[in-house]
């Protein structure tokens, strides 16, 4: 027999013998992978959730307008060092800014502003609550990036008027109309009749977080009406492209140090922002996700590695008689430490198998409260990682066993 035959062999029969011992202790060999299929459950979800907010980070940029810079009091980045009480004695942005940036901007090719909040809107017996509320100027839907799927858009007359007119998302249209048609129908926001005359093409959750489709659009002197508006305007600004992009941050700066009279030695007393800003929280909360999530996965499959070198001790010398047999009949060395690794390794990928079991509808329940998709990447990830863990945990008990004494073993009762 070729030593290749030899090998294959020895793999076929050491998977019979492992498979047959696994299956003689189930309870035993359940409970000893229990830490691997609860670490191999860990990573997998972990890889879910950050798949997810990939998927969901870009899907939400776009929902934020493309090439866009928005003129705030505030700034979005606001981490552990956020000074608030600086932010907060800012002078408020003006919707007077507005023709000030159309008139000096030469790069720009769209701005509007905006001014929101949260309410609740009526239609007839039927009440939404939490509803996010925005009063927009002209140009609105050119820097926002948003469609209208059925109806119109407000006519510039509306807009300087302030008609009692707005635009609503799908899942608010469904919420209060459920399946009628809303168009020229009227709601009670603040007390007031809106006539609804559009809504908004389907959007999705923001980061997996904000229902974008649970939103209502009105003229801004209309919001004003209802709302103040001496803060919490937001300008936003709309380039043709991403070069230009960078540019144009700089010419916008400038033109609002000068609307808002700032000497050179003066810091600006207004905030530049740009979707960006949540690409660096977003890096920031997966790291420590995968701080979190990694050292107590690698806690779990450690233990469970130890775990699984414990039962194997345990087998060995279970098994010693028969390991001595084996090698008076002709076994060699490495044959029975191919078998032992064997086991070992089929041990560990078992509680793999189950924990991605498990995964796969705990990753769905996930996804329903935040954001999480498992690809084929972490599914072969975890595979190779537990056949290391057991590869690694398993040796010393195999090497144990294939090392042992023929005679010495064939005389253990």
């Amino acid at each position: 027999m070729s030593k290749i035959s030899r090998f294959f062999n020895s793999s076929w029969e050491g998977l019979k013998i492992s498979l047959s011992a696994l299956g003689i202790n189930k309870t035993r060999s359940f409970l000893t992978t229990l830490c691997i299929i609860i670490g191999i459950v860990m990573v997998t979800l972990m890889n879910a959730v950050s798949n997810g907010m990939d998927a969901e980070f870009d899907k939400s940029m776009a929902m934020m307008g493309q090439n866009v810079v928005y003129v705030e009091k505030h700034p979005w980045n606001r981490g552990p060092d956020y000074e608030w009480w600086k932010y907060r004695s800012r002078r408020d942005i003006k919707l007077d800014y507005v023709e000030d940036i159309r008139e000096s901007s030469r790069l720009a090719s769209a701005v509007s502003a905006s001014a929101s909040r949260g309410t609740s809107i009526r239609y007839k017996d039927v009440s939404a609550d939490g509803v996010f509320i925005a009063g927009v100027t002209d140009n609105y839907f050119e820097t926002a990036g948003l469609g209208i799927e059925t109806g119109r858009a407000f006519t510039p007359e509306e807009i300087q008027r302030g008609a009692k007119v707005t635009i609503l998302g799908a899942t608010l249209a469904e919420n209060l109309f459920d399946r009628q048609n809303p168009l020229n129908e009227e709601v009670r926001i603040g007390g007031q009749r809106f006539r609804v005359i559009g809504l908004l093409e389907k959007q999705g959750k923001f980061l997996g977080l904000a229902d974008m489709d649970r939103r209502a659009i009105t003229p801004i002197k209309a919001y004003g009406q209802l709302f103040s508006l001496r803060s919490n305007i937001q300008i936003a600004v709309k380039f043709p492209n991403e070069k230009i992009l960078e540019e144009g941050e700089y010419e916008i700066e400038g033109i609002m140090r000068r609307v808002r009279g700032l000497e050179a030695t003066e810091e600006n007393d207004f905030e530049l922002n740009k979707p960006q800003a949540f690409e660096a929280q977003l890096s920031s909360f997966k790291a420590g996700l995968y701080m979190v999530g990694g050292g107590l996965t690698a806690l779990s499959l450690i233990i469970g590695g130890i775990g699984v070198m414990n039962i194997m001790f345990v087998s060995v010398r279970e098994r010693t008689k028969e390991i001595g047999i084996r090698k008076a009949v002709g076994a060699k060395a490495w044959e029975i430490l191919y078998q032992f690794l064997i086991e070992a390794v089929i041990m560990c990928l078992l509680g793999g198998l189950i924990g991605l079991l498990l995964s796969y509808p705990l990753s769905m329940l996930l996804n329903q409260i935040f954001v999480a998709s498992i690809d084929i990447s972490v599914v072969i990830a975890a595979i190779v990682l537990c056949s290391i863990v057991g590869l690694i945990f398993g040796f010393i008990p195999a090497y144990r066993a294939a090392k042992s004494d023929p005679i010495e073993s064939l005389r253990y009762e």
